[in-house]
């Protein structure tokens, strides 16, 4: 591995960043808001099997490419390409998926600022600064500014520093604190009236509903969006792994923390919504649709909050600082695609590329804010619902058809000399050849 590069210094090191590159607001917010309008447990069950059945071989392809490249998304991708026209295709994946990973921060950022503005307001009431807590917790232009302005300098500072003290070193910190944080919050909510039928609603699924196209779509949609798949961000987290891993019990290792980050966060939210309607708090409509959907950790959960009385605030502020962790645990990631390629690619200073990079990033989110109605929508459904899957099977298509297989054992047994007689690679290779990329293609047809 380069020593200009830099990488993971342990183990530990990367299973924490990527974990935290996956568990984000897709996470704790985007997952129970999808449980709770898909069917509850149902949903809960269908996504925890489609995130070990396909969203898991698709997170190995990209890792896989990544280590055997060694670089960043768009030079690893063309250094197993043969020809010209292959060449050519690997630039459009991975600069694409570099792309992505840069719209999302854009619109991303804006949501983290959010999560700031809500996490400070608890500390304003407690001040009895009553009007700085309505600014903060409601939608303006100079407070979007602000506070995305501040999430933005955040994730420049440590992407500055590098892989092993950046990246690395921050996720060690950050990822005991949000997993702290959730589990107190958990243990908290349980003690409260009306948690014990959102915990029944949450763990007790109705089998029937499973093969709802609908929920099922949904599912593995949320699987691949919450693993960060089609970003090139795990791409480039892979080309900073040692040789000497054993990728697939890696892999294996992030997605099970990602799953159970995500399944915790619905142990959480699932249950406060119905503590919130037993205090009152509107939460379903009559037909059982969900009434805040997307607004639900805004709309929702101060109104919980605060019918708690004082010991609300401290519960809210530790809410909002989880959610701004998750946040900062993605973002880092997502600008880490497009500053590896400057640096790698045009011969960029870290330091200075990811400042300017970080910049333009800002510039867009301030463009989006400044267009909110017409700009914030067009570009989540641009990278997520278009994006994403699309890069996420191109990907996979590259590993089970241009790639040959006997350079991909190859790879794999760095680290696993005895993977080829293991179940993982009876299956995994024509799984990702067929199954992955037909899945994704499903889910990219289903958003069209």
């Amino acid at each position: 591995m380069s020593v200009s590069r830099g990488g993971f210094s342990s183990r530990m090191g990367f299973i924490l960043a990527a974990a935290g590159s996956a568990v984000g607001l897709g996470n704790i917010w985007g997952f129970p808001t999808q449980t709770a309008s898909n069917g509850g447990a149902a949903f809960v069950l269908v996504y925890l099997v489609l995130a070990f059945s396909l969203a898991y071989p698709a997170f190995m392809a990209e890792l896989l490419i990544g280590r055997y490249g060694q670089a960043n998304a768009v030079s690893s991708m063309q250094k197993m390409s043969r020809n010209l026209g292959q060449k050519r295709f690997a630039f459009l994946v991975g600069f694409g998926g570099i792309i992505c990973a840069s719209l999302i921060l854009s619109f991303y950022g804006i949501l983290a600022g959010w999560m700031m503005s809500f996490a400070i307001e608890p500390v304003t009431q407690l001040l009895g600064l009553t009007d700085t807590a309505t600014w903060l917790t409601t939608q303006s232009m100079s407070r979007d500014l602000l506070f995305t302005s501040l999430f933005m300098m955040l994730t420049i500072a440590i992407i500055r520093r590098g892989v092993e003290q950046g990246i690395e070193k921050w996720s060690k910190r950050l990822m005991p604190m949000l997993i702290g944080l959730l589990i107190l919050l958990i243990i908290y909510v349980f003690t409260l009236d009306g948690s014990k039928e959102g915990f029944k609603a949450y763990l007790n699924p109705d089998i029937s509903r499973v093969f709802e196209p609908n929920l099922l779509i949904s599912a593995l949609g949320q699987a691949f969006f919450s693993l960060s798949l089609g970003t090139s961000v795990m791409i480039i987290y892979g080309s900073y792994i040692s040789k000497k891993e054993n990728l697939v019990t890696l892999g294996a290792q992030v997605t099970l923390i990602d799953v159970s980050i995500a399944f915790l966060a619905g142990l959480l939210i699932i249950p406060s919504m119905y503590v919130a309607q037993s205090q009152g708090v509107a939460i379903f409509a009559d037909d059982g649709s969900l009434i805040s959907g997307p607004n639900l950790v805004f709309d929702v959960l101060p109104s919980l909050f605060n019918g708690m009385g004082a010991i609300g605030l401290f519960v809210g502020f530790g809410f909002f600082i989880l959610m701004s962790i998750a946040a900062l645990t993605s973002s880092i990631s997502m600008l880490e695609g497009p500053v590896s390629f400057a640096v790698e690619r045009h011969n960029l200073e870290r330091k200075n590329a990811t400042t300017l990079i970080g910049l333009g990033i800002l510039a867009l989110s301030t463009l989006i804010i400044f267009n909110f109605t017409t700009l914030f929508g067009m570009v989540i459904s641009i990278s997520t619902v278009y994006g994403q899957p699309l890069i996420a099977m191109l990907c996979c298509i590259f590993v089970g058809w241009i790639w040959h297989r006997s350079a991909v054992l190859t790879e794999i047994k760095e680290g696993n000399d005895t993977v080829e007689h293991s179940i993982f690679w009876k299956i995994w290779p024509w799984y990702t050849k067929f199954v992955c990329p037909s899945a994704i293609a499903i889910v990219f047809w289903h958003s069209l």
